[in-house]
């Protein structure tokens, strides 16, 4: 009997494609959740219901501090945002479908097999990322045999398939961000129900009374909180904290999937708005003004490319190394006010500041203003041609 590697959230998707990889297919599943910073009991259900379906072998691949290091990080220095918000979702995917491979590989599989349906996201992101690094055969059963919500739950039914504590939203959790879809979510004209937030609190209930904060970087990357220094998944746990707390971080928009079809979604984010918040201010000081334009190309292009499922092109390492010279000098602290759904940047400083004080300064003395006089007066000639010459009819 063939084997296969199961990406498995222990949700109704992943759950009866169980079932029907044994039954459709003939094959012998091997389940794997790849820990990604999901909430504790998101990792430990798929554990729970795998072997409550029967599932011979389960694995918890714990991979959370390697997505903030080597994912988050990137995306931070990248300022990685689709359409009005900060990537999550679309980050963590590559990484899980290569630690699938990883494991299909140790067991000897035939076969790697996902939950996806044919309208997402994800069928790009895993499948893309899997054929970049394995010769394993990709099944979809939910997509393969074009199976809606309501068939599914009918199959589970008539094969007595366990559904454990399934959720009224499509949710999708990492430690970078969290997604809600689905229900009455899918009418645009709903307003997203307060019950669908679990890590931001709204506006009216935040605190009357504003946080200080200072975020530390070095590189690009953030390493303190208020002085402390801390690693990558902390101050990254510890901003969705702090950020949530004050009601940041909401975002609900129409989004353009991958296939073209326009989607409502919802997210919380309050950790990455508030790290990305800062960072930007930081490059204000930091870089130059050549290089925030270009900075926003590449902003633009490397969002794409993760979104679009494509982490394992090559320009995206090639943007990484431009990111990574440029992002040396973005270097130092920010100082952010929190209140009530707002963030205002206070103060910024850095031993890399391209702001200079004295130059600025209307007191300046040492500056001949005379001097600009010239470069004043040939300033827009050729819009002044235009003006002269091809209107005057």
């Amino acid at each position: 009997m063939k084997k296969v590697v199961l990406a498995f959230s222990g949700g109704l998707d992943t759950t009866v494609c169980v079932k029907l990889l044994q039954e459709k297919y003939n094959m012998e599943v091997i389940t794997a959740c790849v820990d990604v910073g999901q909430p504790d009991d998101e990792i430990r259900r798929p554990a729970e219901v795998a072997n409550k379906i029967g599932v011979k072998k389960h694995y918890t691949i714990d991979a959370k501090h390697e997505f903030a290091e080597e994912f988050i990080f990137r995306g931070i220095k990248a300022n990685a945002e689709y359409e009005g918000y900060p990537l999550s979702t679309s980050l963590a995917r590559p990484l899980i479908a290569m630690k699938i491979v990883q494991l299909a590989e140790k067991e000897n599989a035939d076969a790697i097999a996902h939950g996806c349906t044919g309208k997402g996201n994800d069928q790009f992101r895993f499948e893309t990322t899997i054929r970049s690094s394995s010769l394993c055969e990709i099944i979809a059963p939910v997509r393969d045999l074009s199976l809606t919500r309501t068939e599914e739950l009918d199959y589970a039914k008539t094969h007595d398939i366990p559904l454990y504590s399934e959720k009224l939203y499509s949710i999708d959790e990492n430690l970078w961000g969290r997604s809600i879809e689905g229900d009455v979510l899918e009418d645009p004209m709903v307003e997203t129900p307060e019950e669908a937030f679990e890590w931001t609190v709204s506006t009216d209930e935040a605190p009357d009374e504003a946080q200080i904060i200072k975020i530390s970087f070095e590189k690009g990357v953030p390493v303190a909180l208020d002085d402390v220094e801390m690693g990558a998944y902390k101050i990254i746990s510890e901003s969705n904290r702090i950020a949530g707390l004050h009601g940041i971080g909401r975002i609900d928009i129409i989004e353009d999937r991958i296939i073209g079809l326009k989607s409502r979604e919802n997210y919380e984010t309050p950790g990455a708005v508030l790290i990305l918040t800062a960072h930007k201010a930081l490059e204000q000081l930091t870089l130059s003004r050549e290089e925030l334009k270009f900075a926003n190309t590449i902003t633009q292009t490397y969002s794409e490319i993760v979104y679009n499922g494509l982490w394992h092109e090559p320009l995206r390492e090639d943007l990484d190394c431009i990111v990574d010279n440029m992002q040396k000098r973005v270097t130092g602290n920010v100082k952010l006010r929190l209140h009530k759904g707002s963030i205002k940047t206070l103060s910024r400083e850095s031993p890399y500041s391209l702001y200079s004080e004295e130059a600025v300064t209307f007191e300046d003395k040492e500056t001949d203003q005379r001097e600009i006089a010239g470069m004043v007066k040939n300033y827009g000639l050729q819009a002044a041609c235009y003006q002269k010459i091809c209107k005057k009819n």
